[in-house]
C-alpha cells in the first residue's frame, strides 16, 4: 500500500523529521517502508509492507498514530472537525436497517443524502488521489476510497432510489444471483452474508457491491453505509467467489468496530461538500452487543512493569525501560492505562488492536516502539549441556554417503494433493484448512514429491539428475497426526553400463548399487528380492531391499502412466527408504587393517548356472570356505545366449574373479592351487559347470 507524508504530516502538525528518517524509523518498528518516491504536490510516497496482523496500519492515521507515538508528538484526532461537521439538514427518520445475521455483522450505520449532483472529485481528494497514482470515479465512490485510505475503514455508497424499503443484513439464499460492480454475475450460496433490500441482494458484504445499486452520473439520492463483519465470513466468501478487493483485505483481518460511525460521517461530510447534497434524517447504527464485547469492549488486561523489565532486559544505555516510558508508549498507541496496584496497571485495548491479547503482546509493543536496535546484545545465561538428538549420527551418515555418490539434497513440499497420496502410499493426513486441492493432504511419502522435483528438472532441460530428499512424512488422521523421518531416492539421465547389464538397465543399477553403499554402512545382511512391489513401479523394472531381512527399501523405474502424466520422455528410477528401521540399526564398525605389502593374486573362474542360482548364494557359499588370504569375490562378466546356442536357455554365463592376498608372505603356487579347487568344488555344488 502507498502512503504520502503530505497527508501523515495533517495529522501531525509539530512531526519535524524528514521524510527519510521518519521512513527509517517506522520500518525499524515492524512498519516497513519499502521504498520512497517523490509524490506529486510535495513530499513524499512511501511503498509500504504491512504485515497482515496489522490492519490498524494499512491507513494514513494509523501510521501517523505510529510515528506519534515514536517521537512522542501531539497526534490530531480523527474525529475533529468530521462529526461535527455533519448537520441534519432536513429533518427525518434514521434509515431502517435490519440485522438478520446477528453472528456475522456485528454493526451498521446508514445515513440519507439527497439531491446530490453527481460529478468528477475535486479540491483534496483530487490532489491526494493524483499523487497516489489512484484512478478517480466520481466524487461519491471518491469520497469512499478516501474514507480508507485515511482511517482504513471500507465504506459503500447505494443509490437510494434503486433499494425496495430498508437494509436487511442476511445470508444469502441458496441460488440466489448478484450482478456485482465488477460486472460478473455470481451465484451465491447460504454461507455468503449479503447487504440487502427487502426484495433483493445490493452487495457481497464485506467484498464488492452489486451492479444494480451502484451510484451513477444519473443519481440524485445516496445512502451512505459503513459496517462491521466477521474476518471468517469475509474470508471464506472472497475465497469461495474468487475475490480479493480492498474492502475483503481489512475486513478479513478484523476491522475497528468503533470506526463505522466516524467512518460513515467522514463520506458525508465528503460527498456533501462534493456534491451538494442535503443530509436528511439522523444517522442510522445498529450495534450487536454480543459482538460489541468481543471486539471494542474486551476486559482490560493486567501488565506489571516488572515483568516489561523482566522480559526487556538491559538497554544500550543502561537506563533500561522505564515505567514512564511504558505509559508512554501504550498511551499514544491508542491504550487506556488505569494503577491498580504500584508497577501494575490495568490496561483497556483499542477497538483498532484485536491482536493485543495477553501481557506479553503489551510487552511486545513496548520494545517495538522503543526500538528493537536501542536494547544491549546480550545473551540468556545457560547452565546446561547440549545434547544431540538420539539419531544424529545415523542422519549424518545417510548424508553423507550419499553426497559422496553424487546425490544432492532436496526439499519439497510438506503438501501432496489426495491422487498423488493414494498413489505413491497407503493413506495421508486430510488437511483441516487446504491450500488448494493440490495440497489437501500431508504427505505420507516423500516420492511424490521426487518424482515433481525431477520432473521440474527434466522441463527446464537439466536431464542427469541425482536427488535425495531426508525429510518428515504424517500418518494418522487429521486429529491425530503422527511424525516420522522419510528418505527417499531420484535418478534420471545417463548412467555408465558395463558389461554385467545392459544400457537400458545401468540406471537402475546405479540406484541399487547405491542404495547398496549406504545400507552397507549399517549393520546387518544385505538381499535384494522382487516381490509385492506397488504399481507406481513399471512392471519388471523394480525391487525391494531387505536388511537382516526386514524390508528397508523399495525402487524401481517410474511406470509408464506416471511418466505420461508428468510429460517425461526419459526413465526416471525412484527409492524409498523405511528410514524408521534404518535409524534403529546401529552403524557398522569400521575396522582397519595394515595394507599388506605383498602381490595381490587374481585367479578367474568361468561357470554356467541355471537362472535360480543367485549372486547371493554364490558369495556365501565362497566365503563359507573361511580362507583367510580370500580378498574379493566379484562378478566380471554375466551372458545370456537369446538363441539358446553358446549357452541354453534358462542359464547364464559368469566370470568370476577372485583375489588372494597374505599380509605376512609371498602365495605360493600350491596354496593357489589348492583354494582354487575348493573354489570349483563349491561352485559345482551349486550346480554349476566349468567352462573349458
Amino acid at each position: 500500500m502507498d502512503i504520502l507524508t503530505k497527508w501523515l504530516r495533517a495529522y501531525l502538525p509539530v512531526l519535524d523529521v524528514d521524510d527519510r528518517q521518519l521512513a527509517e524509523d517506522l520500518t525499524l518498528r515492524g512498519i516497513a517502508v519499502e521504498g520512497e518516491f517523490a509524490a506529486a504536490g510535495g513530499g513524499s510516497r512511501f511503498e509500504m509492507d504491512i504485515t497482515t496482523n496489522r490492519v490498524d496500519a494499512m491507513n494514513h492515521y494509523g501510521v501517523a498514530r505510529e510515528a506519534a507515538a515514536i517521537y512522542n508528538v501531539t497526534l490530531k484526532s480523527l474525529s475533529e472537525g468530521i462529526a461535527a461537521a455533519v448537520v441534519e439538514t432536513r429533518p427525518g427518520e434514521g434509515f431502517p436497517v435490519r440485522i438478520e445475521a446477528k453472528d456475522l455483522c456485528g454493526r451498521f450505520t446508514a445515513r440519507v443524502i439527497r439531491g446530490v449532483t453527481v460529478g468528477p472529485s475535486t479540491g483534496l481528494i483530487a490532489a491526494y488521489f493524483a499523487a497516489l497514482e489512484q484512478k478517480p470515479i466520481s466524487a461519491p465512490v471518491d469520497a469512499t476510497n478516501f474514507g480508507w485510505f485515511a482511517m482504513g475503514q471500507p465504506t459503500h455508497v447505494f443509490d437510494l432510489d434503486t433499494l425496495v424499503g430498508g437494509i436487511v443484513v442476511r445470508r444469502a439464499h441458496a441460488g440466489e444471483t448478484l450482478r456485482l460492480l465488477d460486472g460478473t454475475e455470481r451465484t451465491l450460496v447460504p454461507d455468503d452474508l449479503v447487504v440487502a433490500d427487502e426484495a433483493k441482494a445490493l452487495g457481497l458484504a464485506g467484498v464488492m457491491g452489486g451492479w444494480d445499486s451502484r451510484v451513477t452520473e444519473s443519481t440524485r439520492n445516496i445512502l451512505v453505509e459503513a459496517a462491521w463483519f466477521d474476518p471468517a465470513a469475509i474470508r471464506a466468501s472472497s475465497r469461495r467467489h474468487g475475490l480479493h478487493t480492498d474492502a475483503s483485505h481489512r475486513f478479513e483481518r478484523g476491522a475497528d468496530f468503533n470506526a463505522a460511525p466516524l467512518a460513515n460521517h467522514l463520506v458525508t461530510r465528503l460527498v456533501v461538500e462534493q456534491t451538494g447534497g442535503e443530509v436528511v434524517g439522523p444517522l442510522t447504527d445498529i450495534i450487536i452487543s454480543e459482538i460489541a464485547a468481543k471486539t471494542a469492549n474486551r476486559k482490560p488486561i493486567i501488565l506489571r512493569v516488572s515483568e516489561v523489565k523482566r522480559h526487556l532486559g538491559a538497554t544500550a544505555d543502561g537506563l533500561g525501560v522505564e515505567e514512564a516510558l511504558v505509559a508512554q508508549y501504550l498511551t499514544a498507541l491508542g491504550c487506556v492505562l488505569r494503577a491498580t496496584t504500584p508497577g501494575a496497571y490495568a490496561v483497556t485495548l483499542p477497538s483498532w488492536r484485536l491482536d493485543l491479547e495477553r501481557e506479553i503482546d503489551l510487552i511486545e509493543e513496548v520494545a517495538r516502539v522503543y526500538g528493537y536496535n536501542r536494547f544491549a546484545d546480550t545473551l540468556p545465561g545457560f547452565a546446561g549441556s547440549v545434547h544431540d538428538l538420539p539419531h544424529i549420527q545415523q542422519e549424518r551418515t545417510i548424508r553423507e554417503t550419499l553426497r559422496a555418490l553424487g546425490f544432492t539434497e532436496a526439499i519439497s513440499s510438506t503438501f501432496t494433493s489426495a491422487e498423488e497420496a493414494a498413489t505413491f502410499a497407503a493413506g495421508g493426513v486430510p488437511m483441516g484448512n487446504p491450500l488448494s486441492a493440490e495440497a489437501g493432504m500431508l504427505r505420507p511419502s516423500l516420492v511424490p514429491g521426487m518424482a515433481t522435483m525431477l520432473a521440474n528438472n527434466l522441463h527446464r532441460d537439466v536431464s542427469d539428475v541425482h536427488l535425495f530428499e531426508l525429510g518428515t512424512v504424517f500418518t494418522g488422521s487429521t486429529a491425530a497426526v503422527h511424525e516420522h523421518t522419510g528418505l527417499a531416492l531420484g535418478v534420471t539421465g545417463a548412467a555408465t553400463a558395463t558389461a554385467l547389464y545392459k544400457p537400458d538397465d545401468a540406471l537402475f543399477y546405479e540406484t541399487k548399487g547405491a542404495l547398496e553403499a549406504l545400507l552397507a554402512k549399517f549393520a546387518g545382511v544385505i538381499t535384494f528380492d522382487a516381490q509385492a512391489l506397488p504399481a507406481w513401479i513399471a512392471p519388471g523394472r523394480g525391487a525391494r531391499a531387505l536388511l537382516n531381512g526386514e524390508l528397508i527399501a523399495i525402487f524401481g523405474e517410474l511406470a509408464a502412466a506416471e511418466l505420461q502424466s508428468r510429460k517425461l520422455r526419459q526413465a526416471v528410477v525412484l527409492a524409498e527408504v523405511h528410514t524408521q528401521t534404518l535409524l534403529r540399526t546401529p552403524l557398522r564398525q569400521p575396522i582397519v587393517r595394515e595394507l599388506s605389502r605383498y602381490q595381490a593374486v587374481e585367479r578367474d573362474f568361468s561357470f554356467v548356472f541355471a537362472d535360480t542360482v543367485q549372486w547371493s548364494a554364490i558369495d556365501a557359499s565362497l566365503r563359507a570356505l573361511s580362507i583367510p588370504e580370500l580378498r574379493s569375490i566379484a562378478p566380471i562378466e554375466i551372458f545370456r545366449d537369446p538363441k539358446g546356442k553358446a549357452i541354453a536357455a534358462g542359464s547364464y554365463s559368469l566370470l568370476l574373479r577372485v583375489v588372494f592376498q597374505s599380509t605376512d608372505r609371498t602365495l605360493t603356487e600350491d596354496e593357489l592351487t589348492a583354494w582354487s579347487e575348493a573354489i570349483v568344488a563349491k561352485l559345482k555344488e551349486l550346480g554349476g559347470t566349468q567352462r573349458a
